[in-house]
């Protein structure tokens, strides 16, 4: 079982064909976000048989040179967003030591087996949430039924009320859930904050027998 068995699906489907056209026209007539290379980044730098953690983000940043692919992760020349900030505090206060990813390149938890996947994987620049509803919501859906139903032990960190709705489309027999609330700086302080959901994730695994994630 690989990502592309799930790409070779949702090709066929026609909303996904009408979402490629959509965003083909976007990237020829607007600046959009990532770079159009970058826009599956995730699956490429984690692959479903690495697979051990989802984290699952709203849409990418808006900003120039920030978004890469990867849900919350900016390229190390960019400073780190409030959302990033507040993970890397997080991090700290739970594990009582510094994130290796400080410069909030989230590449090495990609790789070590976290996908860090945005519900949006598309946005136009300046534009928070501009392509929604262009059928991003029903692949990323689509995405978490696919893992639910072909893998298990998956830990699923859902932040944020938009993310917590995932819940029903997991098989919960199967997987483990971590949800709370956003690292956003509008929401961090009501409880995102000391959720130590880095902790608990490699508790999790090393119940199961699996490595834990290097954070």
């Amino acid at each position: 079982m690989s990502w592309e068995d799930f790409f070779k699906e949702e090709e066929k489907k026609e909303y996904y064909k009408s979402l490629m056209k959509s965003i083909d026209k976007a990237y020829s007539k607007t600046t959009v976000f990532p770079t159009k290379d970058k826009i599956f980044n995730a699956f490429f730098l984690t692959p479903i048989s690495n697979l051990k953690v989802v984290i699952l983000g709203q849409d990418p940043y808006h900003g120039k040179g920030q978004a890469q692919g990867l849900a919350f992760s900016t390229p190390i020349t960019v400073k780190n967003p409030p959302s990033m900030r507040n993970i890397l505090k997080e991090i700290e206060s739970d594990l009582k030591s510094k994130s290796i990813c400080e410069d909030g390149d989230l590449n090495p938890w990609a790789k070590d087996g976290v996908l860090l996947i945005n519900a949006i994987l598309t946005v136009e620049e300046s534009k928070p949430k501009s392509h929604h509803k262009l059928g991003w919501e029903i692949f990323t859906d689509n995405l978490i039924k696919f893992i639910s139903l072909n893998t298990k032990d998956i830990v699923f960190i859902l932040w944020g009320s938009s993310a917590i709705k995932k819940e029903k489309i997991i098989d919960t027999s199967k997987h483990h859930i971590l949800k709370g609330v956003h690292p956003s700086p509008l929401s961090a302080y009501r409880g995102f904050f000391g959720c130590k959901h880095f902790s608990k994730t490699n508790d999790i695994l090393n119940q199961i027998a699996k490595d834990q994630i290097k954070w």
